[in-house]
């Protein structure tokens, strides 16, 4: 059985207090967008993970996959399965690829051998794998608070609209991007603001990562100022980067881009 984890991006990220657990309380928007890895599950003699595509980092245990199998089976008579993932969503770029790789999982198991779990007890699960791993269960766009796992529905849709996604060759680690960040309240939610015109975001939405990332990578803070340049309506970097997105009136041209950087189009 064969899914397609989605990648999702964030609009707008406000860290408004640092938590007693060590996490940091947020606010964001994340949005789905179809930029898409291959998910297969094959009943086996044994379990077994294997990956093609983007290389993966880490040891093949401590993949998300593999850690939500051994999680659901804890509850669940599961058989042994071999776990194929083809990696095609950027690694490092704030897309949360890794994320939806465990959701889509989850999702599959589910399927594969009817599991009957309700959508709140997988999301439940992906929320023991990571803090965004739950937006992968239903995978519609959300406010998203708390630590990142609790969520509201919003009703957005960019459909109108072309997406551009840019991912530099440039690495932003989790840990360096909250290294640099300064939590604080905000006056107006991004609840609030998404629903002003998309036009208007530029002056009011903003990524709270991106005063003290672009500074240390200069590269990332180059790509957003080429896509305003191209006639985005907003750009922004998506989650702590390394990616950075445009969203535009009428299709982009961005060849100028494309020889240095990924350039993905959703249109």
């Amino acid at each position: 059985m064969i899914n397609f984890p989605i990648a999702k991006i964030n609009i707008g990220l406000n860290i408004t207090a640092r938590r007693p657990d060590g996490y940091h309380n947020l606010e964001t928007i994340f949005y789905p967008i179809k930029i898409n890895d291959v998910l297969e599950v094959i009943q086996s003699d044994e379990l077994s993970f294997e990956s093609s595509g983007l290389g993966i980092p880490g040891r093949a245990e401590d993949n998300l996959c593999v850690k939500a199998y051994h999680l659901i089976k804890q509850d669940h008579d599961l058989p042994p399965i071999k776990i194929h993932l083809h990696k095609h969503i950027p690694i490092g770029a704030g897309l949360g690829g890794g994320s939806a790789d465990a959701g889509f999982f989850i999702r599959l198991l589910d399927q594969k051998f009817n599991l009957g779990l309700s959508t709140e007890v997988m999301m439940n699960y992906a929320r023991q794998l990571g803090a965004d791993c739950a937006f992968f269960i239903e995978g519609k766009p959300v406010f998203a608070f708390g630590k990142g796992d609790e969520f509201e529905p919003v009703t957005l849709d960019l459909s109108p609209y072309h997406l551009a996604l840019v991912m530099p060759p440039a690495h932003v680690s989790t840990a360096e991007a909250y290294r640099g960040v300064k939590p604080s309240p905000v006056k107006t939610s991004l609840k609030e603001l998404i629903q002003l015109p998309v036009s208007e975001w530029r002056n009011h939405i903003k990524n709270d990562f991106e005063e003290h990332i672009f500074i240390s990578q200069p590269q990332i803070r180059g790509v957003k100022a080429a896509l305003y340049k191209a006639g985005a309506l907003y750009a922004s970097m998506s989650g702590s980067g390394a990616s950075v997105f445009g969203i535009f009136k009428e299709k982009p041209d961005l060849k100028f881009l494309e020889e240095d950087n990924q350039v993905f189009y959703e249109v």
